[in-house]
C-alpha cells in the first residue's frame, strides 16, 4: 500500500515513528530541506516525481499517497 511506504519515509526523514495518515507535514516540523529528502526518496524508493507544488497542496500521508495513486503509480 502506498500509504504505507509514504508513511514509512516520512517517519525516516522526520525522524519520527508517531506519524498518522492524517499529520500536516509542516506542523510535524517539515521544512524545505526535510521535503526535499523525502521528494528523493519517492524517486528512488517509489519511481514517482512528485512536484514541490503538490508537497505544499497535500501535506498529509493520506493525501499524498492520493495525490500518488492518481499518478497510477504501482509499488511491488
Amino acid at each position: 500500500m502506498i500509504a504505507d511506504e509514504v508513511r514509512a519515509i516520512w517517519c525516516r526523514e522526520l525522524r519520527r515513528d508517531d506519524i498518522s495518515v492524517d499529520d500536516d507535514f509542516f506542523a510535524l516540523g517539515g521544512q524545505s530541506v526535510i521535503m526535499a529528502k523525502i521528494q528523493g526518496a519517492f524517486i528512488e524508493e517509489l519511481d514517482v516525481e512528485v512536484p514541490v507544488d503538490q508537497m505544499y497542496l497535500n501535506p498529509t500521508v493520506a493525501s499524498i499517497s492520493a495525490y500518488i495513486e492518481s499518478l497510477g503509480a504501482v509499488t511491488p
